[in-house]
């Protein structure tokens, strides 16, 4: 198995898309208006050590799970969509649902999800991480 130096870290990133409407239930005190966007969201994952074949985390494997959750949102109106039936629907909440979900995948034990980033079409992202 190859093995990387000490200090030495692999990130990779994978996106999927979806498309989908919501509404924030207090913007600025009063409801805002139904819309709807084209989401992207990224997760990066870092790694510290390669496999047999010289990879640190497959992005295929990575990438087929989130694109499984973001089909959970795909051409839905999130609002009604557990959990944000019940949490207000912002980018921040929606960047946290997509992190926690990944991170209950399974990855490789040298490796960990470092943030998603969640675009609300092309000029606007939020990303989520902890330390």
């Amino acid at each position: 198995m190859p093995s990387a130096k000490k200090n030495e870290r692999y990130l990779i990133t994978v996106e999927a898309r979806f498309e989908a409407a919501h509404h924030l239930r207090s913007y600025y005190g009063k409801p805002e208006p139904l819309h709807g966007h084209s989401w992207r969201v990224e997760a990066k994952i870092e790694s510290r050590k390669l496999d047999r074949e010289a990879i640190s985390v497959d992005y295929v494997k990575v990438r087929k799970r989130l694109e499984g959750l973001a089909q959970k949102l795909d051409y839905g109106f999130i609002n009604r969509i557990p959990p944000f039936d019940r949490l207000n629907p912002t980018s921040e909440n929606i960047a946290k649902w997509f992190y926690e979900k990944l991170s209950e995948e399974s990855l490789p034990i040298s490796a960990r999800l470092k943030e998603i980033t969640l675009w609300e079409g092309p000029f606007h992202s939020l990303t989520y991480r902890t330390d």
